[in-house]
């Protein structure tokens, strides 16, 4: 009796002090654009902090949030969100993490099936016969006179733009214009001072989309347009960044990947070490162009 009596005292004195989280998934199974309902809480905080994804971007990028409404006191952190996904298929919810004190908890990970509830059996009938109409060339032009000028219209662009990139002002694409306005854009997102208050996300949205343009231009790289994984492949594939700058562009990334879905939370030395790499990266670019045109000549 007095281990079952230890036993019990024990567990109520973790539970007094340990934090609890619960997670509760309305539905598993949705129709197209149904809206289910997420509700995370953790009790017992004793008045610590939460720290997690900020509001309206907690779930992964395939599920629309609806709400997000987060209610905080001195013991008890609930968050309620409201989503819909408007695609078919099975989607996961994965592991979600709340950061309460040095605690890392954890979620549960869910998966929900989304289907379409129209069947392909269902017939669908005209009210009215259609008529037949005989169209004379001035009735045609009339009807798509506008698509024909949008058209002529988009080709004297196309053909504009091409003509000033052949003959225009070439001296702002050198390697030396891309990368001295680059070291500015990354000069003004230092100074927004996200590593100094711990905004992780902003900041890697921010030096990810200021390198990826960078990359298309000094590089003539899509990788403003490319996934991360996809950039990867190319940049390896086609041989014109070093090695070392390679291996930075990829950590980094990936990193930010991780941290835009809520996956990790790097802590100020990472995202400095990331901002000083990055820039350095940016200041070496003009050495792989050199390379680049040395084996051209060869």
């Amino acid at each position: 009796m007095k281990k079952i009596f230890l036993l019990l005292s024990f567990f109520i004195c973790v539970n007094s002090f340990a934090q609890l989280l619960s997670s509760k998934l309305e539905k598993t199974t949705l129709a197209l654009g149904e809206v289910n309902h997420l509700v995370i809480k953790i009790e017992n905080l004793k008045s610590r902090a939460v720290i997690t994804a900020p509001k309206d971007e907690l779930l992964p990028f395939h599920f629309e949030e609806i709400s997000d409404s987060i209610s905080i006191n001195a013991n008890t952190y609930e968050r309620k969100i409201e989503f819909a996904v408007y695609e078919e298929g099975i989607f996961k919810i994965p592991e979600l993490e709340f950061k309460v004190g040095d605690k890392l908890l954890k979620t549960i990970p869910y998966e929900i099936e989304v289907i379409n509830t129209a069947l392909k059996e269902d017939k669908i009938n005209d009210i009215m016969k259609n008529k037949e109409v005989d169209l004379e060339v001035t009735d045609y032009w009339q009807l798509y006179k506008l698509y024909v000028l949008a058209a002529i219209a988009f080709i004297c662009l196309i053909f504009a733009i091409v003509m000033f990139v052949k003959y225009g002002r070439r001296s702002k694409d050198s390697p030396v214009v891309a990368t001295n306005q680059t070291l500015k854009e990354l000069d003004s997102l230092k100074k927004k001072k996200y590593i100094e208050e711990g905004d992780y996300r902003s900041f890697y949205v921010e030096l990810i989309d200021i390198s990826r343009k960078f990359i298309t231009k000094q590089y003539r790289i899509p990788a403003d347009i490319l996934l991360t994984d996809d950039l990867i492949v190319l940049m390896k594939e086609n041989n014109t960044i070093s090695q070392d700058n390679e291996k930075i562009v990829e950590d980094v990334f990936l990193r930010g990947d991780l941290v835009k879905f809520a996956k990790t939370f790097p802590d100020k030395e990472v995202m400095e070490k990331d901002f000083t790499e990055i820039r350095d990266f940016v200041q070496r670019s003009s050495k792989d162009i050199e390379f680049e045109n040395l084996r051209k000549d060869v």
